[in-house]
């Protein structure tokens, strides 16, 4: 039950069928014999999906039809309601004098100076399904058609074919049309305000409006053919007797591919997760993994421990090429163990080698050590050595000078005293 507030207060039986036809059954508890009379029916369209506005007209109108004829009203009484309603269609004045350029139909009471009114004839298409009661068409949802026209490319001609066809079944029925929005609150106002003045006889003031499409209203009476034909002058890819069906079809379904969506983790949890994999990973040096293999020679030496290696290579008589490293040495000795190596091998060789005494100062000790001197690698004279290689070169230097000063002062050999 609703009550609707207005200036003058009234209440109607509200009865919403839903919009499935296992439903209809349930008209006989809202549409009796001896309440029809005092009935108005109202069929509602979405806009929203225009492709459906004329199958779900011709569907519930004809459900209604055909509750109507098992009601099993007598024929006078059910005469009396078609004539009413072909009257009021007839007898349809435009509200107000400020619209002379539309066509009117005048009452007698606008013309008391005439014996009768002309009543004009119905056109060939108006009521030709007379229900005896009056009907409505409500399209709600008409803010919908700015969407239709960014998302689906539909035009003015395709509204304006939709309304051409919605209202030539309103003709036939002597319906009203109204487009309504909830959601931008256009003619709710005028869809009250025209049932209780069809309901209840009250003073209706409001002019048809066929300028603005999405808020289009047409009471029951104003309209005939050649004023829908207006709508066909804007017709460019369409035409008027085109199938409804075939010229606004339901737009295909998009289907939406569903990609899986990839979450990013925490930024300290990645960090997290980076820094124990590091520590999984073996060490490295200067970026490089630790490696106990010798240099090739040439390279410059850059950790303490290649250091080492590339003096005892330095100082050992073997070519460069082929440089080793004695196996009783660490690569982390000092100098002094290097140093300590190095003379203990010049005393092994001076006790060891043939001659006399003057084989330790005469020419083969110069010749030994000049000799141990210029087997230096010559990467090692081009590059820069550290501190440390500088410091063995160095003392091989004043050793090798030794028993050169000491040689003239020696004393003579047997061999040249007993020659004296």
């Amino acid at each position: 039950m609703a009550y609707l507030h207005c200036d003058y207060q009234t209440r109607c039986n509200v009865r919403i069928l839903d919009g499935d036809l296992y439903h209809k059954g349930l008209l006989k508890f809202a549409m009796e014999s001896n309440s029809l009379k005092d009935t108005l029916v109202m069929l509602v369209v979405d806009m929203s999906r225009p492709w459906t506005a004329m199958d779900s007209l011709q569907k519930w109108a004809s459900v209604v039809r055909e509750h109507i004829d098992k009601l099993k009203i007598p024929p006078e009484e059910m005469k009396e309601m078609e004539q009413k309603l072909v009257r009021d269609f007839q007898e349809y004045v435009e509200p107000g004098e400020d619209f002379p350029a539309s066509p009117q139909r005048r009452n007698t009471s606008l013309q008391e100076d005439k014996d009768d009114s002309v009543i004009l004839p119905l056109g060939a298409d108006t009521l030709t399904c007379n229900l005896g009661i009056p009907v409505v068409v409500v399209c709600t949802k008409c803010d919908a058609i700015s969407v239709l026209e960014k998302e689906h490319d539909y035009r003015d001609e395709h509204f304006d074919f939709i309304q051409s066809h919605i209202r030539r079944f309103c003709l036939q029925y002597g319906a009203a049309l109204i487009y309504t929005s909830v959601k931008e609150n256009k003619n709710i106002d005028l869809v009250y305000k025209y049932i209780v003045q069809k309901l209840y006889g009250f003073p209706f003031n409001v002019p048809a409006v066929v300028v603005e499409k999405d808020a289009v209203f047409i009471p029951a009476g104003w309209d005939n053919d050649k004023k829908i034909g207006i709508l066909h002058e804007n017709f460019q890819t369409l035409k008027a007797e085109d199938s409804f069906e075939d010229s606004i079809r339901k737009p295909p379904v998009r289907k939406f591919v569903h990609e899986k969506e990839i979450v990013a983790e925490d930024d300290q949890v990645f960090l997290m997760k980076q820094q124990s994999q590091l520590v999984k990973q073996p060490p490295t040096a200067a970026g490089r993994p630790v490696d106990a293999s010798p240099r090739v020679p040439g390279g410059s030496p850059r950790t303490p421990n290649r250091s080492v290696t590339s003096n005892v290579a330095s100082v050992t008589p073997i070519p460069a090429g082929s440089k080793k490293i004695d196996p009783n040495m660490k690569a982390g000795a000092t100098s002094e163990g290097v140093l300590a190596n190095f003379f203990n091998s010049l005393l092994s060789k001076k006790t060891g080698s043939p001659g006399g005494p003057g084989g330790v100062g005469g020419s083969p000790g110069g010749g030994s050590t000049g000799g141990t001197g210029s087997n230096l690698p010559p990467s090692a004279k081009k590059s820069g050595q550290k501190p440390v290689l500088t410091d063995v070169q160095a003392e091989l230097d004043r050793i090798s000078r030794k028993p050169e000063m000491v040689s003239p002062t020696s004393p003579t050999s047997p061999t040249e005293g007993e020659a004296s």
